[in-house]
């Protein structure tokens, strides 16, 4: 299993209409989500920053991540949120969410 967490900012005033939007997420977002093979997935909020984390449980990352970009409701889903996102700059290249390192774990 992958624990993965990244993070992402909030533009000024957006967490209200964010936190709303995730309230009702979509059941084919969900779906897609289980069905790209991530499990225990959750959005915290922190001021105007929000931290992700999940549990990847596959065998090809890349090729689930690239089925979930794919899935037309997800790509749905990303053009609402899209907008009430603010990438951090230390994103890597590419990268929306900017994937954090794990530096602690303990089960």
């Amino acid at each position: 299993m992958r624990r993965v967490a990244s993070v992402i900012g909030l533009p000024e005033g957006g967490a209200a209409e964010y936190e709303e939007l995730h309230a009702a997420v979509w059941a084919s977002v969900v779906a897609q989500i289980a069905a790209s093979n991530i499990r225990n997935y959750s959005i915290y909020r922190y001021g105007e920053l929000l931290f992700s984390y999940f549990e990847y449980v596959g065998e090809d990352y890349e090729a689930d991540m690239a089925a979930m970009a794919a899935d037309p409701e997800t790509q749905r889903w990303w053009e609402l949120c899209e907008p009430l996102q603010r990438p951090v700059p230390e994103r890597a290249p590419g990268e929306w969410w900017h994937e954090l390192p794990e530096v602690f774990h303990a089960d």
